[in-house]
């Protein structure tokens, strides 16, 4: 097991690598990242190994272009209102990268509370979409800061779908479902084990799996010798560093 390749790239650029990764051989189809460095993550991806993907604005623009972060794009191709989105949403032409509150062995995800939730310790976001991204659309999710208390053995409440659950739930359910992956400050994680339980795929640079096991609240499936996540190679850390994220913002997600 070892890293190889670029020395400059920060922990930051290796998980915006790892989530672009998501998005490659996705063709064309939009891109939903949540969160800071999925956003930025699906456009290295366009400017990269995934040309067709489509963009937008955040709101209800679709770009031509590839601005920076928080930059308006200079080049806009449709209008994409939220009832096309829906409808996107139910016809499976997205692939989402949302975040995870707290998730499973099975990939069952929480964002809506903490505590029984009839009458729960926090209160989060809500069950939002989350339900009927992953029963239609492929699912990732980013995790920045990766724990015991995000990876737990049993959610408090299901908003994203699992393996589980999808499989008991029938064919309607487990159809379309798909996980693609979880990516952390920590690592790259899939469910490509018999059981469609969560497995280590590989490593960021300077990380253990001994520090992987200790902040995962569940047994997870360990390869022998896991790989380490891909290095960034010269011209996506030049894209990331001059075109996509000047600020450096995907470094205050994930500091040096």
């Amino acid at each position: 097991m070892s890293a190889t390749g670029t020395t400059t790239a920060t922990r930051a650029d290796h998980c915006v690598v790892a989530c672009a990764e998501s998005w490659r051989n996705a063709g064309e189809v939009l891109a939903s990242p949540m969160g800071t460095i999925p956003t930025i993550a699906s456009r290295l991806a366009k400017l990269t190994f995934s040309p067709d993907l489509l963009l937008t604005d955040g709101e209800a623009l679709l770009t031509g272009d590839v601005p920076a972060v928080g930059a308006a794009a200079g080049v806009v191709e449709g209008w994409l209102p939220y009832r096309q989105h829906l409808a996107l949403v139910a016809t499976g032409r997205r692939q989402v990268m949302m975040g995870a509150s707290q998730i499973d062995r099975y990939g069952n995800q929480n964002i809506s509370c903490i505590g029984d939730w009839s009458r729960p310790r926090r209160q989060l976001l809500g069950v939002r979409g989350a339900p009927g991204n992953t029963l239609n659309n492929p699912t990732s999710y980013w995790v920045p800061r990766h724990s015991a208390r995000v990876f737990v053995e049993r959610v408090d409440m299901v908003c994203g779908v699992g393996h589980d659950r999808a499989a008991a739930a029938g064919p309607s359910a487990s159809r379309h479902h798909r996980l693609v992956d979880v990516v952390t400050d920590l690592g790259v994680f899939d469910f490509e084990t018999p059981g469609r339980t969560m497995r280590l795929r590989s490593l960021h640079p300077g990380v253990t799996v001994e520090q992987v096991v200790d902040a995962t609240g569940f047994t997870l499936t360990i390869p022998t010798d896991p790989p380490y996540t891909r290095d960034p190679t010269a011209e996506e850390l030049r894209l990331l560093r001059g075109v996509i994220d000047p600020e450096g913002l995907r470094i205050r997600e994930v500091p040096a």
